[in-house]
């Protein structure tokens, strides 16, 4: 299989590539997660309600919050990657546009897992934000 295929060019490879980073995500979660509610005696019986977990160290729940985020701002990009390729706008600039949002969404994930500086994790948000508007812009202004 080369290492440059026509996958490699696709708009739907970021998808992947995103779906890929939120499986990490979630593997991550479990695996500090789990050890923390029997750290801290919690039935997981009784962990019916979100809050219930809030007696979890932060570190924990900072991956948790994580996890939580890659199911909402990227389900738009995910619909928006799918409409660019349908739509027949792959281009070299809306691929680059693309893996840049990725980039950032995996980047935003570490830090707010590790580090969690918020007004660092806020700008990242920010510039990913930009990206998939202008992803979104060019795919509209390509309908003129």
């Amino acid at each position: 299989m080369s290492g440059d295929g026509p996958l490699l060019h696709s708009m739907l490879t970021p998808a992947l590539a995103l779906i890929l980073w939120t499986l990490v995500m979630c593997v991550w979660l479990y695996a500090v997660r789990i050890p923390a509610i029997s750290k801290a005696g919690i039935d997981p019986a009784k962990a019916q309600e979100p809050t219930s977990l809030d007696a979890l160290p932060l570190k924990v729940r900072q991956v948790a919050y994580n996890y939580n985020h890659l199911m909402e701002q990227p389900t738009l990009f995910y619909a928006l990657v799918f409409y660019t390729y349908l739509a027949g706008q792959q281009n070299p600039a809306n691929l680059i546009l693309a893996w840049a949002y990725v980039a950032l969404r995996v980047v935003h994930s570490l830090v707010q897992a590790t580090v969690n500086l918020v007004m660092l994790r806020f700008s990242i948000f920010a510039v990913s934000t930009l990206v998939l508007a202008v992803l979104a812009v060019r795919d509209a202004m390509a309908l003129v």
